[in-house]
C-alpha cells in the first residue's frame, strides 16, 4: 500500500467511524441522522489530507484562519464543496474571505455585522451567518455574552443582505460528553428562546459539538457538528 493509498484508506474509515456515531447519537435523540450535518475542521490538516477528505465524501469544510481558507479554496475548487468559517473574523479580512463563504459560523459583535453588510452589498450577495454565543461564560473565548445579543439579532434581522440562520457555540474548557451537555442544552434553549419572540426569522441551524462531544451535542439538537481530530487521527 503507498502513502497515498493509505491515507485514503486511514480518513474514509475515520469518517466512516464518525459517521456511526452520528447515527447512534441521533437514534438516542429520536433524531435522523439526515438532520445532522458533518463538517470537517481541516485547520490543523494539510492540503493533502484536506482533498482526501472531500473526496471521501465530507462536503463541508470548515477553517479557523483566513489564510489557511485562502490558500486551500484556491486549490480545491470542487462546485461541491462548502467553506464554513469557524474562527474570529477580523474585518480587514473579510473583503476576501466572504465571497468563499457558505456559512460564517462566527458573529460576534455589532462591528463585525456592519463591515459584513457592507462588503456583502458592496458585491451584491447574501451571506448566510450564525451568532457565535460565548455560553461558557469563559472569558478565553470569543463570542457574545448570552444576555447581551438581542441588540445585534435585531440588526442582522434588518440587514438586507445578512441571513441569520442560527447560533454557533462550544462547551466549557476541560469538559467531556456529559459534562458539555448542559452548554449546549443552555444554547439550544436561548436558541429557542430568540425565535419565538422573532417569529420570522429561520434561526434552525445549531452548530455545536466537535471530536470529544459531538455526541451530547447531538441529543441536545445540534444540526452542525465541527469534527477535526476525529477525521485525521
Amino acid at each position: 500500500m503507498t502513502s497515498d493509498d493509505a491515507l485514503r484508506s486511514r480518513i474514509a474509515n475515520n469518517l466512516e467511524r464518525v459517521r456511526e456515531r452520528m447515527a447512534t447519537a441521533a437514534a438516542r435523540a429520536g433524531r435522523s441522522l439526515e438532520s445532522v450535518r458533518l463538517l470537517g475542521v481541516t485547520k490543523y490538516s494539510s492540503l493533502a489530507e484536506t482533498r482526501v477528505l472531500f473526496e471521501s465524501g465530507c462536503h463541508d469544510l470548515a477553517e479557523s484562519r483566513p489564510q489557511d481558507l485562502w490558500d486551500k479554496a484556491k486549490e480545491l475548487t470542487d462546485p461541491n464543496l462548502r467553506w464554513h468559517f469557524i474562527g474570529h473574523m477580523q474585518r480587514n479580512k473579510v473583503r476576501r474571505t466572504l465571497p468563499l463563504l457558505h456559512l460564517l459560523h462566527s458573529l460576534d459583535s455589532e462591528r463585525l455585522l456592519l463591515e459584513l453588510e457592507s462588503e456583502a452589498a458592496r458585491v451584491n450577495l447574501r451571506l448566510k451567518v450564525l451568532l457565535e454565543i460565548n455560553i461558557s461564560g469563559d472569558e478565553t473565548k470569543t463570542g457574545l455574552a448570552p444576555d447581551s445579543i438581542e441588540a445585534v439579532v435585531e440588526k442582522a434581522l434588518a440587514s438586507p443582505h445578512i441571513e441569520l440562520c442560527g447560533l454557533m457555540g462550544m462547551a466549557g474548557l476541560g469538559t467531556d460528553n456529559e459534562s458539555a451537555r448542559p452548554y449546549f442544552e443552555r444554547l439550544r434553549e436561548l436558541r429557542n428562546k430568540l425565535q419565538a419572540k422573532y417569529a420570522t426569522a429561520n434561526l434552525n441551524e445549531l452548530s455545536m459539538g466537535m471530536s470529544g462531544d459531538f455526541e451530547a451535542a447531538i441529543e441536545a439538537g445540534s444540526t452542525m457538528i465541527r469534527v477535526g481530530s476525529a477525521l485525521f487521527e
